[in-house]
């Protein structure tokens, strides 16, 4: 097993780690939860930089690291949907887009193509991460103008970076749907 798998497996095995520490409730158990979070986070950007610069891209990465990254973000939207912190509408926006994007991949894998991630999609996921953490923080409530607080303008960034990106993706990528091989 490559160091880059190895990697994504301490992801993987984080999350259930970061879900029990933030289903605590209790402020410094989310703190703790927080710093599992960001280092969760990181080791995704650490195993793909290792997999491409030392050459250890392997079909169990390729399949694992996507999953890894999918399950971390779903994890803490689920927790926020279940804390009342994110409305269930928008979670269930970011889940489709996740899956429909590797729907695509999918039947674009079978026509050869390889779909990339692209700078919007990279984008979303790092913003995500971002606010993700930031929603994490004592100061999702302040408000930052009106009624607009921290949590809010998040919840915000997140739908449009997804919406965006996913109909990028697909518009980009709707030549795959062709019956031509």
């Amino acid at each position: 097993m490559t160091t880059a798998t190895k990697i994504t497996f301490v992801r993987v095995f984080l999350i259930p780690v970061y879900v029990v520490l933030m289903m605590i409730g209790s402020q410094p158990m989310r703190m703790v939860a927080l710093g599992v979070f960001i280092v969760a986070s990181v080791t995704d950007f650490i195993d793909g930089h290792i997999a491409r610069k030392y050459n250890q891209v392997t079909n169990l990465g390729k399949f694992l690291d996507p999953l890894a990254d999918k399950l971390l973000v779903i994890a803490a939207l689920m927790l926020f949907v279940g804390e009342g912190q994110m409305p269930a509408w928008a979670a269930l926006l970011v889940i489709t887009r996740e899956l429909a994007v590797t729907g695509l991949r999918l039947i674009a894998v079978e026509k050869g193509v390889v779909i990339a991630a692209g700078k919007s999609g990279k984008f979303k996921t790092a913003s995500t991460l971002v606010c993700i953490c930031i929603m994490m923080l004592e100061i999702q409530s302040i408000t930052i103008v009106g009624n607009i607080t921290v949590n809010t303008a998040c919840i915000a960034l997140i739908v449009a970076t997804t919406l965006y990106s996913g109909i990028e993706y697909f518009v980009q990528n709707i030549g795959v749907f062709s019956e031509d091989k």
